[in-house]
């Protein structure tokens, strides 16, 4: 009877290994033949280290900014005077080597004061429009409900399709078009409801808090260091136009799958049926947790989009677009228990 050749365990072991070396070197070079997220991972760390020259913690805020730039979407921040929402969008637009405009929104502030207005010019005997500073690539609206519903509406057209109709003429916005808005939660005199339609054209609504007791010291700790003055011109430009327009068209490249697009769809579609909401999230906010999720990703270094990119941002995108019952904000109900239990409720896709 002839012998059978049996390998040794030991054989089994190295060979066993060296096909797992092999497998995990081909998933390796797979998974860097994939889009190559590195100059955006590497451009996000620089916007951060240059914010940082003059803001403390406030990291959420940031870097739910920094998504919204990716994702080519406006976001609403809010919270109370003096906790940096103004400052975080200037030196925001200052990373970018971009236009950047600053409206302060007024009771009195009237559309033409944005948009611009047509000027009768006497040389020509013909009207010439000139431009209001909507015209420009990263605009910060300070306080924008400060200004009435006639002022409002005037936002409606550029913020959903990026141009302005006027005397039947149509002016495109050059891109990046994005409008970073803030607004004070507490006081309520002398300022206006945001619209639902307006509430919805917002990628993000980013609810600021103030920073902890470490960061407050900090604070304090730099503003002595800088003698109370901040220096603007310090702030190095790290986006071109272009740039911006290149990583954009990169993360409509992330992949998801479907079972996870089911369930985004599902998380939505459940605000249309709870019974805690009066008004749910459109199609719209579904788009908007997709393409958030995505640019969530990319910034983690990741192509493929997981249920924690979408669960992340959910809650961002979903919190000025729902409207609860009239016996729940009786009860202080909040938007943020209804996500929460939403997301508690839904099964994650594995």
């Amino acid at each position: 009877m002839e012998e059978q050749n049996i390998p040794s365990s030991d054989h089994l072991d190295e060979t066993t290994n060296s096909n797992l070396n092999d497998t995990t070197e081909n998933n390796s070079e797979d998974f860097k033949n994939r889009i190559d997220l590195k100059p955006l991972q590497d451009s996000v760390e620089q916007i951060k280290q240059e914010i940082a020259k003059f803001i403390v913690g406030q990291n959420e805020m940031i870097e739910l900014l920094i998504i919204s730039i990716l994702t080519n979407g406006h976001s609403l921040i809010e919270g109370v005077p003096g906790v940096a929402k103004t400052v975080t969008a200037k030196l925001l637009a200052k990373t970018m080597d971009v236009d950047f405009s600053r409206i302060q929104f007024t009771p009195d502030l009237m559309p033409s004061d944005i948009l611009g207005t047509s000027i009768f010019n006497v040389k020509n005997s013909e009207f010439e429009y000139k431009k209001g500073p909507i015209f420009s690539n990263i605009v910060l609206i300070d306080e924008i409900n400060r200004a009435p519903a006639k002022t409002q509406a005037a936002l409606f057209e550029v913020m959903a399709e990026r141009q302005i109709t006027m005397d039947g003429t149509r002016y495109d916005m050059e891109p990046p078009f994005l409008v970073f808005a803030t607004q004070n939660p507490i006081e309520q005199e002398g300022t206006y409801r945001l619209p639902e339609a307006q509430l919805d054209r917002f990628l993000f609504k980013i609810e600021v808090d103030y920073p902890s007791l470490e960061d407050e010291v900090q604070i304090l700790v730099d503003n002595h260091k800088r003698q109370d003055n901040m220096d603007f011109s310090t702030i190095t430009s790290v986006l071109t136009a272009n740039a911006i327009k290149k990583y954009q068209d990169l993360i409509k490249h992330i992949v998801v799958e479907d079972n996870l697009l089911n369930y985004i769809a599902s998380i939505v579609n459940n605000t249309r049926n709870n019974a805690n909401l009066y008004l749910g999230a459109s199609p719209r906010a579904s788009i908007a947790i997709l393409n958030a999720a995505k640019a969530n990703a990319a910034i983690n270094g990741r192509d493929f989009v997981t249920p924690d990119d979408i669960k992340r941002c959910t809650k961002a995108v979903l919190k000025h677009r729902l409207v609860l019952t009239p016996e729940r904000e009786m009860e202080a109900f909040t938007v943020d228990k209804v996500v929460d239990q939403i997301l508690e409720t839904i099964e994650i896709p594995r």
